[in-house]
């Protein structure tokens, strides 16, 4: 919840220097007092329950050897390091540059057909993190276009697919000065209670390109750049970035879904959006201008579920998600939430038991 008052409060202060006009800086101040008053009555992006603990004493070596995330590597002769500290607290005083942290966990003690979250909490200043040798998160960018995500607490998805009976995380680090690694947080495997239940999880890597005429391009995906979902933008490199976006993900569909009434969810997006499956329009929040911020300045709060004409998806051939975004200020993008296909009828299903709540 405090994150969430946090980023409105942001959002705003930061309109308020962008702008002179005195009417949008009162119907702004008006919205942080709305904000204040409501703030018991929004529910938060996720609901996160721990069901598994992983503050603990974790391998660790200073160094940078991609092979290290490989759940296979030897990692008998790393030190041992404790989780969440700073490794400047436990005989590294003094080291920056690249490090990685690697442990393992049993997936025999995490719930079933449960949406799980790795949870980092901070980790200064850039890092990635690969579950069983693939990379499920990136914060910050690591050099030669370096740029921090030290003050940014962290959470990854845990795609279904990856999880094994043993299952290795490796972490790998860059702190460029002061305190590095992972230095606090409430670290674990987290589950989310509040979340759609997908038919199919589309949450991962995607690619992504700046520019309000980036979907222009697709046929040039090769070229863009591999982001997190979800996630926001800022966090993943793109720091200080506000304007269009666009995101971009192929992906093939078992039989038994085409003939079905699909609803794609896009989570929560900062700030509006205009969505393309196969080449159609599927469903936008608003007029896709920047005025649409401004007429609807709680549509970043709002989860995305946009129902797909029969017919439009195909088994035989690759399908293809277009997510335009306008981020007006202060975060950006697909940032929360569940990334899936879910069918009409679980749809409705999910909404009644929310309802019930």
């Amino acid at each position: 919840m405090t994150q969430i008052l946090n980023c409105c409060v942001n959002k705003v202060i930061r309109i308020m220097i962008q702008t002179s006009n005195i009417t949008y800086l009162r119907s702004k101040l008006s919205l942080i007092l709305f904000l204040l008053m409501g703030l018991a009555s929004i529910s938060s992006a996720q609901d996160l329950k721990k069901v598994m603990d992983l503050s603990h004493r974790w391998k660790f070596s200073i160094g940078d050897k991609q092979e290290w995330a490989n759940p296979e590597f030897n990692d008998s002769d790393w030190e041992w390091i404790d989780v969440p500290s700073a490794w400047e607290n436990q005989g590294f005083h003094g080291y920056d540059g690249f490090a990685w942290y690697r442990t393992t966990f049993s997936g025999r003690q995490l719930p079933d057909k449960q949406a799980l979250y790795l949870q980092l909490g901070y980790v200064d200043d850039v890092h990635e993190v690969f579950v069983n040798g693939v990379r499920i998160g990136l914060s910050g960018k690591f050099p030669p276009r370096f740029s921090t995500a030290y003050n940014v607490f962290r959470s990854y998805k845990l795609p279904p697919d990856l999880l094994q009976e043993s299952n290795t995380i490796a972490v790998r680090v860059y702190d460029a000065g002061g305190e590095g690694g992972i230095v606090h947080g409430n670290l674990g495997i987290m589950m989310d209670v509040d979340a759609v239940p997908l038919d199919v999880d589309l949450s991962g890597s995607w690619k992504f390109k700046t520019g309000q005429y980036a979907h222009e391009n697709i046929d040039q995906l090769n070229r863009w750049d591999n982001i997190i979902v979800p996630g926001n933008w800022e966090d993943q490199g793109y720091k200080n970035y506000d304007g269009y976006a666009c995101y971009a993900l192929e992906f093939k569909l078992k039989e038994e879904f085409v003939n079905d009434r699909m609803v794609l969810i896009l989570g929560k997006i900062d700030d509006i959006d205009q969505v393309f499956v196969n080449g159609v329009l599927v469903g936008q929040s608003g007029e896709f201008k920047p005025q649409t911020v401004r007429e609807r300045s709680n549509s970043w709060q709002q989860l995305r579920g946009y129902y797909l004409p029969q017919n439009l998806l195909s088994s035989s051939e690759k399908n293809t998600i277009v997510v335009r975004v306008y981020d007006a200020i202060q975060g950006g993008g697909i940032y929360s939430g569940s990334i899936g296909l879910i069918s009409q009828d679980h749809y409705i299903k999910y909404w009644n038991k929310r309802r019930n709540k």
